[in-house]
């Protein structure tokens, strides 16, 4: 009879040679070859809905331990980072992400994607799928935050996508219409 194989699932190692401050790890290993390399079997646990045990493709969620860890090892790098910009003579409040700045990071996204923006030195790109993606993100999260954002928030919010709604609409009928003849002027006849 022919034996089942059993799927061993993955096992998630950091392999950086480098620390966050560019040193050189001392407890990186040696890479061995894939046959060699011992692997994990991911168990579903008591916790785990049913429908990701089933699904081989989805794999478990992290553990509330290992979301803390996580989450402390967030904290204390953001920490290292801010004392550095300190000590660089900036204020690491500039950094703070509010979430006004989250918007404005997606108005401009949509104004690059529009072709409306573009880097200094650079020919203007357009993306009309990728700008109307982001305008779609807007309004998601304007429906989303209904009666949860301040006066100031929703205002910016409303005024980001009159602006990306009015610029995309130009910008989808400039392209729309066709290419003038070069030397034919608006309102003059040939004769």
């Amino acid at each position: 009879m022919a034996e089942k194989k059993q799927d061993a699932g993955f096992t998630v190692t950091d392999r950086r040679l480098f620390t966050s401050d560019g040193e050189l790890r001392s407890d990186v290993a040696e890479e061995k070859p894939a046959e060699e390399a011992p692997v994990a079997v991911a168990q579903p646990s008591a916790a785990t809905p049913a429908s990701a045990a089933t699904d081989p493709d989805v794999p478990p969620p992290p553990s509330a331990a290992e979301q803390k860890a996580n989450a402390d090892a967030y904290r204390q790098s953001s920490k290292d980072l801010d004392a550095r910009v300190e000590l660089s003579g900036q204020s690491a409040k500039e950094l703070e992400m509010t979430f006004e700045r989250f918007m404005a990071s997606l108005y401009m996204s949509a104004m690059l994607q529009l072709g409306m923006m573009h880097e200094q030195g650079g020919q203007p790109r357009i993306d009309l799928i990728g700008a109307r993606q982001t305008i779609d993100t807007l309004t998601l999260l304007q429906e989303k935050t209904k009666g949860n954002l301040t006066s100031a928030e929703e205002g910016f919010l409303q005024n980001c996508l009159y602006e990306l709604r009015m610029a995309y609409v130009e910008v989808t009928n400039a392209l729309a219409r066709p290419p003038q003849a070069p030397g034919a002027a608006a309102g003059s006849k040939q004769r």
